[in-house]
């Protein structure tokens, strides 16, 4: 297998009827988005040549995914651009991107002009009255490779400006390989999409759902902010398969959304993006005891996770949950300042992650790409480059790896090296706490802590200082009533610091 689309035309093949996706507004079969997948690669390659970017700019929907099919079919790749995002974002990811293609819903394009744009606008639903052009599309497939661009997703630069991390077909189908089986999604779930399009998580709801003949069910992003709504859906289209970023999946735990519904056919739930409160877990495994928990880790940068941790026990409050071991085909290593391996016990070092999976770099940015994916320095005999995540990790006693914060959440105050990670695990172990997150403001020199709970923050203080040094505690604490949220559903650290002003 080395094109994607062999995972629709099966399905379409077996399951031609099923429902392949579905929005609160409209639904398609399989035998249905392939044809539009079709007729929207017919009228693409009278416009685009192989591997070139498309972009879709529209909220994710039946027909967004639809487009992002009909752009492989026609050898190009995809860049979903979420419609929330200011101008001035947009702006940068088409110039970095240089698309010159959009394919919007509607002839409204001021938005679009609004971000600088002059390149193409196609209206979806005049692409998908396009006559299949059985020939062309055959040509495309005869030249194409397994390691051509699948898709685009860009996320913040250290610069800046947008990073544009580019992935193979054959990165997804290696890690879809072994997804699916491993927490055993079937033809009988109904995975109930949360992530964008625009975040990788996203990712393996789409292409689990192609691959197993599965159904999606996506969720609008308004029915995250009114915790009934959200648990109204996931039972009235009898959701079993969540694969969720950790607040999203905090917001009904914390919002007590369980007292009044439990969607009871949810048997699996897989959460990644930020390290999962261990009472928010309890909480879950209190309503759906029988469901199967997996914290599941990895930057876009490595094709959604390398490495995952199935959750058998119940965890105390105090407790760290791992993130695991790798996934199949990939090496997940601790790396120290020296570039030496890091395997004792207890010592942090630099997540680094080889293997197929891995992106094809950061799209028309070659200078970043030499400094993220570089070559295994404890490999000196042939070529393998590997990706510094930024992250750091121990191994505990189990051997399982264990996340221990972004070396760049690692700051210096009062001459000490913090981890804000270990001061907010500390703030949520105490009973009273929702949900806690530090930052720190440079040009004060202090650490504020912000947290959903009813502890006031002279209490908080006293207790922290049980177990956690003077140098350590937090210097303001601030509650709030729920964390501002990004895009991609993590906490959105710079809208705290800029709360701190």
């Amino acid at each position: 297998m080395k094109n994607i689309l062999e995972y629709l035309e099966h399905s379409a093949t077996t399951h031609p009827d099923k429902i392949a996706v579905l929005d609160p507004e409209k639904s398609a079969t399989y035998e249905e988005l392939l044809d539009n997948a079709r007729r929207i690669g017919s009228f693409l390659s009278e416009q685009e040549v192989p591997h070139s970017p498309v972009a879709v700019f529209m909220d994710k929907s039946v027909e967004a995914l639809t487009a992002f099919m009909g752009i492989v079919s026609a050898g190009c790749f995809y860049i979903s651009i979420n419609m929330d995002q200011p101008p001035t974002r947009i702006r940068q990811i088409l110039e970095t991107s240089n698309a010159g293609s959009i394919i919007i819903l509607g002839s409204d394009t001021s938005v679009i002009k609004e971000a600088g744009y002059l390149g193409k606008c196609f209206d979806y639903h005049h692409m998908i009255k396009h006559e299949i052009n059985v020939d062309a599309l055959a040509k495309t497939r005869e030249n194409f490779l397994d390691i051509d661009p699948l898709y685009c997703n860009f996320t913040s630069g250290s610069t800046g400006i947008p990073k544009g991390v580019l992935v193979s077909h054959r990165s997804v189908i290696d890690f879809m390989e072994y997804f699916p089986s491993l927490f055993h999604i079937t033809e009988e779930d109904r995975i109930g999409n949360q992530a964008p399009f625009d975040f990788d998580v996203s990712v393996k709801d789409i292409y689990s759902t192609l691959k197993m003949g599965a159904t999606m069910v996506i969720i609008p992003k308004k029915m995250f902010s009114i915790p009934t709504l959200l648990l109204d859906y996931l039972c009235d289209q009898k959701v079993t398969t969540l694969i969720w970023a950790v607040s999203a999946l905090c917001l009904v735990s914390q919002l007590k959304g369980f007292t009044y519904k439990i969607p009871d056919q949810v048997n699996k739930v897989l959460f990644s993006g930020e390290a999962m409160p261990v009472k928010q877990l309890s909480t879950w495994q209190k309503y759906l005891p029988n469901a199967r928990y997996v914290n599941l880790y990895g930057p876009t940068e490595i094709t959604c996770n390398c490495t995952y941790y199935e959750i058998n026990r119940e965890f105390q409050a105090e407790e760290k949950i791992p993130i695991g071991r790798p996934f199949p085909n990939e090496k997940v290593f601790l790396l120290d300042e020296e570039n030496k391996q890091v395997t004792t016990t207890g010592v942090n070092g630099e997540l680094c992650v080889s293997g197929t999976a891995l992106a094809l770099g950061y799209y028309n940015n070659p200078e970043q790409t030499k400094r993220a994916f570089i070559q295994n320095p404890l490999n000196q005999n042939y070529l393998e480059l590997i990706y510094k995540t930024g992250d750091l990790a121990f191994y505990n006693e189990d051997n399982d790896l264990c996340f221990a914060g972004r070396k760049d959440f690692q700051i210096k105050h009062m001459g000490h090296r913090i981890e804000l990670e270990e001061i907010e695990m500390a703030i949520n172990s105490f009973s009273p706490i929702e949900r806690a997150c530090c930052v720190f403001e440079e040009k004060r020199n202090r650490i504020t802590a912000f947290y959903v709970g009813s502890m006031e923050g002279k209490e908080l203080s006293e207790q922290m200082r049980k177990s956690l040094p003077s140098y350590m505690i937090p210097t303001a604490f601030r509650t709030i009533t729920e964390f501002p949220i990004t895009p991609n559903g993590k906490i959105d650290r710079k809208k705290l610091l800029e709360m701190c002003l």
